[in-house]
């Protein structure tokens, strides 16, 4: 994702920015190679640019959330998500849920990864087979949105508050 159009997404957001989250590995990055050599670290400190874009965007009073469809027991790298998700996500005003994949099958969902803004435009990410990203693309169609804001509301009604979430 490329700071600058995430950014100004998040700066314009009036009402909602909304994540879905499909895949159960992404780019095994340096920041993945500590956590599974067992180094901690502290994600607010080290991505503070998204806390402080997520709470900025919080205190205006823009709802942030993020579902993650999740296969179980959990990949290596979706354990460090979970991990991660309370002093990185939440900390920064970030909603998050955990959805089950078997729990996933009866509903219609987009091909790729998405970012949903005021149910107006959708941002979705793309993904080489690795989990490097390679590319975003906007899109405005109204068809798109609406199927993308339904596969979302789907999702998250389902889904687990990450506080509950017990995963295996």
């Amino acid at each position: 994702m490329s700071e600058t159009a995430i950014e100004e997404l998040f700066r314009t957001a009036r009402h909602s920015c909304r994540h879905l989250e499909t895949r159960d590995a992404y780019a095994l990055d340096e920041d993945y190679r500590e956590w599974a050599a067992g180094e901690r670290f502290d994600p607010a400190e080290r991505w503070s640019w998204w806390g402080e874009l997520v709470s900025a965007t919080v205190a205006r009073g823009v709802s942030v959330q993020r579902a993650r469809i999740v296969s179980e027991p959990l990949s290596p790298y979706v354990r460090y998500e979970y991990e991660l998700t309370s002093p990185h996500n939440i900390k920064a005003g970030e909603d998050v849920r955990w959805l089950p994949r078997r729990q996933a099958s009866a509903l219609a969902l987009p091909g790729n990864d998405f970012w949903l803004f005021d149910n107006g435009s959708v941002l979705f990410n793309h993904f080489a087979g690795d989990g490097t990203m390679t590319g975003e693309e906007l899109v405005t169609d109204p068809a798109v949105v609406r199927l993308c804001a339904s596969a979302f509301v789907s999702v998250w009604d389902r889904a687990v508050p990450h506080d509950q979430y017990q995963p295996f």
